[in-house]
């Protein structure tokens, strides 16, 4: 994998990095709110309802859910537009450059799953399996730059690669696994709505206003299919002409202007929102219940242990090779650093649990979680150059 980096992909991880900090500052300010004074007047805000009625349809829904289900479709179009772009001209094409990142995503979906799986085995709580399956690639990112130039570069675009495919694993398992009951007539619709965008597409119309009115109506439809509305924003990232994948390409202007309203303002918002977590003592105990113990291993041990084993698997079979200067102390590194599963994981909660405890505990085990893998991968790679050294 070549050391030099495109303009894009430079502007992208220092895009992401700079979100993770704001992130983690959003996710502090939140959690000290949330156990003040201020607590239950904060807690009231991201609670309290508002919306609208169209057609006989109550769309009168908390902050908190307009976050996760509305301004997340904006989220989940910027996730799409970046899947496509990596499968086009990207760190995923040709497929032959994508082996190594896509085996060890899976390796690193499929093992928290399992470690998971297994945690929770008849306890009530199996539906949790796909919390730690995510790497949130914005804190993933801040860590890296924190530790600078210790990180080689293709370590930071196979980490890269491998997050942007363990949020197309995690569409897939929110599609699939996490919708309610199925409304056929809404998810027909919704169908159709697709079906008329991808005939814009061959059209070769690239006003982006037709693709917004579809799409919303889109949205609006999946809402009430009982399949969550964030899918619609990959349907829609995918319908969007690519063109050529040049700078000047309708899918990378919008992926473009997306990127600073997203990193900064969606983003932050959704980890104020959920991570308004008081500190109480039944939540605290959820601690060490099966679902927390179950994301704590998946995080920490399957993240690494999945993606390594995929890894040398790949290499034995001679189906990919690792990149020049990279050795298994690095991938087992990346591995670590991968483990912070923030976003994604937080957001699969709210969709696996309707108990209360199992949510606030479970967002709490995610942070804990998070930080520790975060805190391991950022200091292995410091030790990196005195491995180097010795």
């Amino acid at each position: 994998m070549k050391e030099s980096l495109s303009h894009f992909f430079k502007e992208f991880t220092s895009s992401e990095k700079n979100a993770g900090m704001v992130l983690i500052a959003c996710t502090v300010i939140s959690l000290i709110i949330s156990n003040t004074g201020f607590s239950e007047q904060y807690l009231h805000f991201w609670h309290a309802k508002t919306g609208f009625s169209l057609m006989g349809i109550d769309m009168h829904l908390s902050v908190e859910h307009w976050i996760n289900d509305g301004l997340m479709t904006i989220f989940f179009l910027m996730v799409g537009l970046e899947i496509e772009r990596e499968l086009y001209n990207g760190e995923l094409h040709p497929l032959r450059k994508a082996v190594l990142p896509i085996g060890g995503a899976i390796g690193g979906m499929l093992m928290p799953a399992i470690l998971y799986a297994f945690i929770n085995r008849g306890t009530g709580t199996e539906e949790g399996f796909g919390i730690p399956m995510g790497t949130d690639i914005a804190f993933a990112l801040a860590v890296i730059a924190m530790a600078g130039d210790r990180v080689p570069v293709s370590i930071k675009i196979i980490l890269t690669a491998i997050a942007i495919i363990d949020d197309l694993g995690s569409v897939l398992i929110i599609a699939f696994f996490y919708g309610s009951s199925i409304h056929t007539a809404f998810l027909l619709a919704a169908l159709g709505m697709f079906a008329i965008l991808m005939l814009l597409n061959r059209l070769r119309v690239h006003t982006f206003v037709p693709y917004m009115v579809l799409g919303l109506i889109m949205w609006f439809c999946m809402m009430q299919s009982g399949i969550h509305p964030t899918i619609a924003g990959v349907m829609l990232a995918f319908a969007y002409p690519f063109g050529d994948g040049a700078d000047h390409s309708p899918s990378h202007r919008l992926q473009h202007k997306l990127h600073l309203p997203v990193a900064y303002l969606i983003l932050p918002l959704f980890t104020l929102a959920n991570t308004a977590i008081p500190l109480k003592p039944e939540f605290i105990s959820g601690l060490i219940q099966p679902h927390a113990l179950g994301i704590l291993a998946g995080l920490l041990i399957g993240k690494p242990l999945g993606i390594s084993l995929a890894t040398f698997l790949l290499i034995k079979l001679k189906a990919s090779a690792l990149p020049e200067g990279i050795g298994w102390y690095d991938i087992v590194s990346m591995g670590c650093v991968a483990g912070i599963g923030f976003t994604m994981s937080v957001f699969i909660t709210q969709l696996a649990f309707t108990d209360e405890g199992y949510i606030q505990s479970s967002k709490m085990m995610i942070l804990i979680a998070s930080c520790l893998a975060g805190l391991i991968g950022f200091m292995l790679f410091r030790m990196r150059e005195l491995r180097k050294a010795s």
